[in-house]
C-alpha cells in the first residue's frame, strides 16, 4: 500500500499522486484492500489496493473479462468476495446490502438498464427517492403521513426529468423509451437519493451519438456539483475526454493508474489490450 501523499498545492487533487497501481489519494471516498472473488477455478477479481478520489471523475477500463463489472458488484453489495475489505467515507460496507449501500450515498447504474418497463417514467423516478413513509404498510393507510412528501418527491423528479430532457416522456412507460433514453432515466433516477458517488457501468453502451453527448455533459455537470463519478467504459475517446484519473484492470488485477494520456502510453496497458506483440500506441486512437 502506498504512503499517503502530501496535500496538493493547487486545485488538482492528483498533482502529487504517484502513477502506479494502488496509489494513495489525497481524499479517498472509497478504499478497497485485498479484494478477491473467485468463480470455480477463475479468480475474476484480485485487487490488492485501490483508492477512489473524492470530487473527481475516475474511469475504470480494461479489456473484456478484466473483472470491472464484477468489481462494481462487490463494492455495491450485489455480490460478495471471498476475501477483502472496503469502505465508503471511512465506514466499512462489507456486510451491507445494495439497499444499505445506496442509502449510505453510493448508487450505481448498470450496463443493461434496470428501468421498470411497465411503470411510467415519473413512477420510476419516484422509486429512486429515499425516506418514503408511504412505503411502510401502516403508514400507507394514512395519506396524511406521506402525501406532502410524495408531492415534494414528484417536484424533485420533474426537475430532474427537465434537466435530462425527459420531461415530455414523464407519463410514458419506461419500456417505450429508446436505449439511450433509458440510460438517461437510470442516471436521473440515481440522483433522486442525492448520492455522494455515482458509479456508472458502461453508460455509453448502445447510445446514439447525440445522446452520448448529452450523457457526457451530465457526467461533467455532476462533478461540478460535487458528486464523485466512477465509471466503466470501453470507448477510449470518452475516457480521455472527461476523466481526471484512469484505473486499468486486466485479469482481475489493477495493472496501472494515472492521468488518461499517461495511462494510454503505459506498456502494460498496451499489452493488456493488444497483446504482448504490438507496434500500436493506444494514445494514437485518442488523438
Amino acid at each position: 500500500m502506498s504512503a499517503k501523499p502530501a496535500k496538493s498545492k493547487d486545485n488538482n487533487p492528483f498533482a502529487s499522486i504517484n502513477h502506479e497501481p494502488g496509489a494513495a489519494k489525497i481524499d479517498p471516498i472509497i478504499t478497497a484492500h485485498g479484494i478477491e472473488r473467485t468463480f470455480g477455478g477463475l479468480k475474476a477479481v484480485d485487487v490488492n489496493h485501490l483508492e477512489v478520489q473524492r470530487h473527481a471523475i475516475t474511469a475504470l477500463i480494461g479489456p473484456n473479462g478484466a473483472g470491472k463489472s464484477t468489481f462494481f458488484n462487490l463494492l455495491t453489495g450485489f455480490d460478495k468476495p471471498q476475501k477483502g475489505e472496503w469502505s465508503f467515507n471511512g465506514t466499512s460496507l462489507q456486510s451491507h446490502s445494495p439497499q444499505k449501500v445506496a442509502r449510505a450515498g453510493m448508487v450505481r447504474t448498470f450496463q443493461l438498464t434496470k428501468a421498470l418497463s411497465r411503470m411510467t417514467v415519473i413512477e420510476n423516478m419516484r422509486l429512486g427517492a429515499a425516506g418514503q413513509a408511504g412505503e411502510r404498510f401502516w403508514s400507507a393507510l394514512i395519506p396524511g403521513l406521506w402525501k406532502a412528501k410524495e408531492e415534494e418527491i414528484t417536484v424533485k423528479a420533474e426537475e430532474l426529468l427537465k434537466r435530462f430532457k425527459l420531461y415530455e416522456k414523464r407519463n410514458d412507460f419506461a419500456g417505450e423509451l429508446s436505449g439511450g433514453q433509458r440510460k438517461l432515466l437510470e442516471m436521473a433516477r440515481a440522483l433522486m437519493s442525492d448520492p455522494e458517488i455515482v458509479m456508472l457501468d458502461e453508460p455509453m453502451a448502445g447510445v446514439n451519438p447525440a445522446l452520448t453527448e448529452s450523457l457526457l455533459d451530465h457526467i461533467v455537470k455532476l462533478k461540478d456539483q460535487g458528486v464523485t463519478i466512477l465509471f466503466v467504459e470501453h470507448d477510449m475517446h470518452m475516457v480521455r475526454r472527461i476523466s481526471d484519473w484512469v484505473v486499468v484492470m486486466a485479469e482481475g488485477k489493477i495493472i496501472a493508474e494515472g492521468p488518461p494520456d499517461t495511462v494510454m502510453q503505459n506498456k502494460s496497458v498496451q499489452d493488456a489490450y493488444l497483446g504482448a506483440h504490438h507496434d500500436t500506441d493506444l494514445s494514437e486512437d485518442l488523438a
